[in-house]
């Protein structure tokens, strides 16, 4: 047969306009007046878009196999079209679901579709080789126990052994393939308690005379611009029972920490609604006092920065860290719960909590970032900047060059969802950049609340996902082409 020639437009990557308002990269307030210590000597101040290259399909995409690239394309697209994402979504809801056949069959279906894609396996064990392909394409997994919310002591005792059998599993993973063990305190705590214990916390931060008998060192938790609408009247005392159930779940998640310490494997907890989140970081930053030693925190909290009081809430908890002694680990992402925290501030006759423009929300992630990086290259601190926006990437990369800390180990990490944000993960990773992908796991019933808000997110085109269908769409071309030359 004939040799066809390739337009060699068609074999051009295609490139992407992420170009966007200026941003505000560093807040004055939040730049420390002390200088970076000799070890980050600043280098020349180089362009992100010489560090991070995003334009060119065939180098981002070179180590990821031709099947999982066209699966993953046909998948972001088809989780691009409202409809059909609507569709999906009423069926993992329905009671159908629930029962008989039917149950079998979305199951199965949910399994090929939305769970292959999105999640790394049904176990710990499927979920560590996920890691280890991962691995060879140059990425890291943190391990995500995909169970989410415990209502007895029963169900946080089960949980916790489900969490440290995934410490165990990592164990077994090539060094340094895993970066994190993820934890929801949600899973471990009954969530009645973590909503008895952040109201309880939220009144004493309005009247501080209020006395907390069980309340145990940590770190500040609200600043002044936190809202505090969730606790309407003074709250009852935690009974005995309620106090000694506390007790429990702080003593699961320091077993946890333990283990976790152990296998020299940070613990990284994730954040919720701000109905509970008070009790979470309360119980977090107690950890972390007990365990974050040296200058390799081991418990790792997350701050949701599409909240107006994040950024007040960052300084004051990692200056009175620096004031203990103690090297703090945080995780940035912007936030997964707007619908939910609006509508809560609605109904107490409140403005929202979240930020009243998304440009508001990519200020202040950036600001933070920002911030962290100059904690990272002056002390102890790390952060975990997870973000699937490809503008907020290139700043943190523009910024840790100039500090010098790109290529700390275990000190800077970004991150996105196994799934998504995969030409940001591959351009960061191709850019010397430590880079984890969040991987969920567990079965097909235990992770549907994880896929439900993967779908939703996915609805209208992300910036950070349409961009990835264009390349994905390059490569699946090209593939499609060189095969026409060969045969």
């Amino acid at each position: 047969m004939a040799t066809r020639v390739i337009p060699r437009k068609i074999l051009k990557g295609p490139r992407y306009n992420t170009s966007t308002k200026p941003l505000n990269t560093v807040h004055p307030s939040l730049t420390p007046a002390i200088a970076p210590p000799a070890l980050f000597e600043k280098p020349p101040k180089v362009p992100a878009e010489a560090v991070l290259a995003m334009d060119d399909g065939e180098r981002l995409f070179t180590s990821v196999s031709t099947g999982r690239l066209l699966r993953s394309a046909a998948m972001l697209h088809a989780t691009a079209v409202g409809p059909m994402v609507d569709m999906g979504m009423w069926v993992m809801r329905s009671p159908l679901f629930q029962s008989g056949l039917w149950r079998d069959l979305v199951t199965y279906t949910t399994r090929e579709t939305f769970f292959s894609h999105f999640c790394a396996g049904e176990d710990a064990v499927t979920a560590s080789k996920s890691i280890m392909a991962l691995n060879d394409a140059g990425l890291r997994g943190m391990l995500v126990y995909g169970v989410e919310d415990a209502h007895d002591n029963e169900g946080c005792d089960r949980n916790l052994n489900g969490f440290l059998e995934t410490v165990t599993v990592s164990k077994s993973l090539p060094p340094a393939s895993a970066s994190f063990i993820v934890v929801k305190i949600t899973a471990i705590c009954p969530m009645a308690l973590l909503e008895r214990v952040s109201d309880l916390l939220r009144w004493q931060q309005k009247d501080p005379s209020f006395v907390l008998p069980w309340k145990q060192d940590s770190l500040p938790i609200f600043a002044e611009t936190s809202p505090l609408y969730h606790t309407q009247k003074r709250p009852e005392p935690l009974t005995p029972e309620e106090e000694s159930d506390l007790q429990l779940a702080n003593q699961r998640l320091l077993q946890l920490c333990q283990t976790c310490e152990e296998v020299n494997m940070p613990l990284l907890v994730d954040a919720e609604h701000t109905t509970v989140q008070p009790a979470i970081d309360y119980l977090t930053y107690a950890a972390a006092i007990k365990h974050n030693k040296g200058s390799n925190p081991i418990v790792f909290g997350t701050l949701q920065t599409y909240l107006k009081d994040a950024k007040d809430r960052l300084l004051l908890t990692t200056k009175a860290a620096e004031k203990m002694g103690v090297p703090m680990g945080f995780k940035l992402v912007r936030g997964a719960y707007m619908s939910t925290e609006s509508k809560l501030a609605e109904s107490f006759g409140n403005a929202s909590p979240i930020h009243n423009t998304i440009q508001d929300t990519h200020n202040c992630f950036n600001d933070c970032a920002s911030f962290m990086l100059e904690k990272v290259a002056n002390g102890p601190d790390s952060v975990v900047l997870a973000t699937h926006n490809i503008e907020s990437g290139k700043l943190a990369v523009a910024k840790a060059h100039e500090l010098g800390v790109g290529k700390v180990k275990n000190k800077l990490e970004f991150a996105q969802l196994y799934g998504m944000a995969e030409a940001l993960s591959y351009g960061l990773s191709n850019a010397g950049f430590q880079v984890s992908k969040y991987m969920t796991f567990g079965p097909v019933e235990m992770v549907m609340p994880y896929l439900l808000r993967r779908a939703e997110e996915n609805r209208g085109l992300l910036a950070a996902s349409g961009f990835d269908r264009q390349l994905m769409r390059y490569a699946k071309f090209k593939f499609l082409f060189i095969n026409l030359l060969v045969t």
